[in-house]
């Protein structure tokens, strides 16, 4: 505890230095860091946050959230980087956006607002920080610096908790020094592009009055301290008048489908956001208690199941999830999660049957591909399963775990230069290079004359030395 409160001493010590607009070595240029260079801080900077938490891997989750976001971004006339939007494993109040297109959101947060409006506005004011390029702007550009370094006290400031103090002291230590959060100008700027951004999607523009009413309120996790959130995104009197300002003459807009569709499917997205991050004994509760209102409800019979997935009650999950796609036979989360349900239970037949009932229903279910070529694998049909994998691998983005399931179907087809070489791919996207060279180096001394692996491999290869120096 003792040395908790010592973390969070120096990283307040930290904020405060940096909100206080201590000198910067910048230039008089309008962004201290190119395009490029901050893609590269964002490639390295993605890294950190994964490597130090876990990162909600629901397809359903996944999908929902980058297409609401990409849904939002349609106003950018401008896009410098390939916006990317992802959640954060725990039950903290908080969002980011950090460097090269990459923004985060708590699973605290997912479960505090009340309408996916809500959290369309938060999402479209971190958009805005990351279409004015503000973060480059707060950003020493020091040549003695490497990106992975610079990219680690950034993850360090935004993420805060224990972890931040010791990158941000090794950073600083370094000779670091930069000034991550938002000017009062930024935060203004930054509003009045949510404003644009959310207007033409027709959600409510008036949602970021509750959505930081909601923030502000803080202690609704029962911490009494204020949310991290409200460190890099300070509230006040004056900033609510000015939101109040910007979206007093707006008319509202009758629905677009696709805002229709969000809203229609946000309560599914926030239980399963909650059943997969909140602790099972609370989420558990909390959906008991829905049940104990509403014995008929499906959504809370799909968190209890995913709920007892967690806890590896795979006969308790199985019963729950029955239950819910007796309401919902064809809702694609209940189907997935059943059939890993049979599967881990060791119910093949029935694991197959549901997921090929999911994938008549969608051929490109990349969930259900997954779990079924993972039957295939057990099954000892490795070619089956190879073909698969070998389909995933298309289909961008690409789930990390495909690459390793191949190199284990190559390996098993005694194709060792394709195993070792897609083992190298899923161990340089885990952050771990060292493995990632290793497989690389043995894949290319095995492609000895296939010009077109060891092309391939040359490509992967590109800077993972650089990257394992650097983080």
């Amino acid at each position: 505890m003792k040395t908790h409160s010592r973390y969070r001493q120096s990283i307040s010590l930290l904020i405060a230095v940096f909100l206080c607009g201590f000198p910067l070595s910048f230039q008089s240029k309008a962004h201290a860091l190119s395009i490029e260079d901050e893609w590269k801080m964002g490639q390295a900077f993605f890294l950190q946050v994964s490597n130090q938490y876990k990162l909600v891997a629901d397809p359903f989750a996944v999908k929902y959230i980058n297409d609401l976001g990409h849904y939002l971004l349609a106003p950018l006339e401008t896009r410098p980087f390939p916006f990317q939007f992802y959640i954060i494993e725990d039950n903290t109040l908080n969002a980011f956006a950090g460097p090269g297109g990459h923004i985060f959101f708590y699973a605290g947060l997912i479960e505090a607002m009340d309408q996916v409006d809500e959290l369309a506005a938060v999402m479209c004011h971190e958009i805005g920080h990351i279409a004015a390029r503000h973060l480059s702007k707060r950003i020493d550009q020091s040549k003695s610096i490497g990106i992975g370094t610079m990219a680690g006290i950034l993850a360090g400031v935004l993420i805060g908790g224990p972890l931040a103090a010791a990158l941000i002291t090794g950073a600083m230590a370094a000779g670091m020094q930069a000034q991550s959060h938002f000017s009062r100008e930024d935060e203004r700027q930054a509003d009045q592009l949510s404003y644009k951004y959310i207007v033409p999607s027709t959600f409510d523009s008036k949602a970021m009055i509750g959505a930081l009413n909601k923030i502000q309120r803080g202690n609704w996790l029962g911490t009494g301290k204020t949310p991290a959130y409200l460190l890099t995104h300070p509230t006040g009197p004056e900033r609510m008048s000015n939101l109040e300002s910007l979206s007093s003459d707006a008319l509202q807009l009758d629905l677009t489908r696709e805002a229709l569709y969000f809203r229609a499917l946000y309560p599914a997205f926030q239980t399963i956001v909650m059943a997969i991050s909140k602790e099972p004994k609370d989420a558990e509760k909390q959906f008991l208690k829905t049940l104990l209102n509403d014995p008929e409800a499906w959504l809370p019979q799909l968190g209890m199941g995913i709920v007892l997935m967690r806890e590896s009650k795979y006969p308790e999950a199985i019963s729950a999830l029955k239950k819910a796609r007796q309401k919902q036979p064809e809702f694609p989360p209940i189907l997935r999660t059943l059939g890993e349900a049979y599967l881990m239970d060791g119910q093949q037949k029935k694991a197959a049957r549901v997921l090929k009932t999911a994938l008549e229903l969608n051929h490109g279910d990349k969930a259900a591909l997954f779990l079924m070529g993972t039957l295939y694998e057990e099954q000892g049909k490795t070619q089956k399963a190879l073909r698969i994998f070998k389909k995933l691998s298309y289909l961008k983005p690409v789930r990390n775990n495909v690459y390793y399931h191949l190199g284990v179907c190559y390996g098993r087809e005694k194709q060792l230069a394709l195993a070792h070489y897609n083992f190298g791919i899923y161990f340089k996207h885990s952050g771990r290079f060292q493995k990632a060279m290793f497989h690389f180096r043995k894949a290319k001394k095995l492609a000895s004359g296939n010009t077109a692996l060891e092309e391939k491999i040359r490509k992967e290869t590109e800077g993972v030395e650089e990257m394992k120096d650097q983080t």
